[in-house]
């Protein structure tokens, strides 16, 4: 009888494939427990994927593929304390809106709502804003599923030692079966969205970032100006950019004249940087108040490949004008705005933003254009900081680079080894980045 040929899977960008043993969509706990441990009798791994949204291989695995599309609810609400208890696949989307329901809403949030709030908060998934943290900080309580099949509760005050690495655990101690989030009441929004030459921007950096409660920019290569957005939470009504404008900015514009001049640079690459000066006036200046997380997110149709790095906060401008300086040396023009953010330090291991005020600088390609001369140069920049890249975007470090660069790397690895010595949970990536 022949051999069952495996389905592939791909994410969202298309760069990463593989071919698992099996692909499972568990929709309860019990699935969980009975998939780990069914891959144990096996000696076969077990890798869980959100929305497929990382652009590197960390979901990626030859054994069971354990999409947690279908395990989505809240299971409890404490509205005195403002948290939720949700399972790990809920999307950013649905839990927004589930919030929104309850009187609620997240602290802070990134630009995008596709992915599954596991999978945002085992990369470190942040947003932008000198105050907050990112998306991890807010977890007051987990459960994990253990490399055994068992199950373990997690708190500052219930198994603090796994808790403390767990916020940030890149999939590598278990599968996460439900997350505890502190969530603040419902809040809007008013965003000013404008163009301001870069240089301003730079010359002011730390007076520009603190100007309002969230606030980013991008870059527009071989130009002079930053597409820039600050959200400021008010209390002024809902005054929305309305249906017909919000499709024009955010689908025509955003997204449609960007894609073909994507792929106009592609096909025409010595057009690119006369396309890119006319990019900016694309983009209109736009002043509205809505909901919170309708103000921080917004569609991404155009597939790109993308890379980040969290360096110290202080070394933004410096390090920006260095990316400046390499694009215009490339060989391959750069369509994609370079976007800069900054959050606030917190306390765990692997979070990107351990211990210092930190900065974030992305930068993005579109997808099929060749890559690594603009990733590798912007990562030698990163290096000279001290840069620690997104553990969900693409980066070509390995263990013994990273761990110098979080200095309590020892402690995570102790705590994946007491739950996962048989590495139940490892794949190539994880391999690379946390060792053998």
């Amino acid at each position: 009888m022949p051999r069952k040929v495996p389905k592939l899977w791909s994410n969202w960008a298309g760069n990463q494939v593989c071919a698992p043993f099996a692909q499972e969509r568990p929709a309860s706990e019990a699935d969980l427990v009975r998939i780990v441990k069914e891959a144990g009798a096996h000696d076969r791994r077990v890798k869980v994927v959100g929305a497929g949204h990382s652009f590197t291989g960390i979901a990626c695995t030859d054994g069971h593929l354990v999409d947690l599309s279908a395990y989505d609810a809240v299971l409890a609400h404490d509205p005195a304390k403002h948290t939720v208890t949700v399972q790990a696949g809920i999307s950013l989307s649905k839990l927004c809106e589930e919030l929104d329901r309850r009187g609620l809403a997240l602290e802070n949030m990134g630009d995008i709502n596709y992915q599954s709030i596991a999978g945002a908060t085992s990369t470190a998934t942040h947003g932008t804003g000198t105050n907050f943290g990112n998306i991890s900080s807010r977890i007051v309580g987990l459960r994990l599923v253990t490399g055994d099949g068992s199950t373990i509760d997690c708190s500052a005050d219930e198994n603090a030692d796994v808790f403390e690495v767990a916020r940030v655990g890149l999939g590598a101690l278990g599968v996460l079966s439900t997350v505890t989030l502190q969530c603040v009441p419902a809040f809007r929004l008013h965003a000013v969205e404008k163009l301001i030459p870069v240089d301003e921007v730079l010359d002011d950096f730390d007076g520009f970032m603190n100007s309002a409660d969230h606030v980013e920019f991008y870059w527009v290569p071989r130009t002079r100006w930053a597409l820039t957005k600050r959200n400021e939470r008010t209390d002024d009504p809902v005054a929305a950019r309305g249906k017909a404008r919000e499709f024009i900015d955010d689908i025509v514009l955003t997204n449609g004249v960007f894609a073909v001049t994507c792929r106009l640079g592609r096909q025409w690459p010595r057009s690119l940087p006369r396309l890119a000066k006319h990019m900016p006036s694309a983009s209109a200046n736009n002043d509205y108040v809505d909901r919170s997380d309708k103000v921080f997110t917004s569609p991404r149709l155009v597939r790109f490949y993308e890379m980040e790095y969290a360096i110290p906060r202080e070394a933004i401008p410096e390090a920006l004008n260095r990316v400046r300086a390499l694009v215009e040396r490339l060989s391959v023009p750069i369509s994609f705005p370079v976007e800069v953010r900054v959050v606030a330090p917190d306390d765990i291991p692997l979070s990107t933003a351990f211990g210092r005020a930190t900065g974030y600088i992305a930068v993005h390609v579109y997808r099929g254009t060749p890559y690594d001369q603009y990733f590798q140069g912007v990562e030698a920049i990163m290096n000279d900081y001290d840069g620690r890249p997104h553990w969900g975007k693409m980066h070509f470090q390995s263990a013994a680079t990273l761990a110098p660069r979080y200095p309590r790397w020892d402690a995570f690895q102790a705590v994946r080894d007491r739950l996962d010595p048989e590495r139940r949970f490892t794949n190539p990536y994880l391999d690379r980045v946390l060792g053998l």
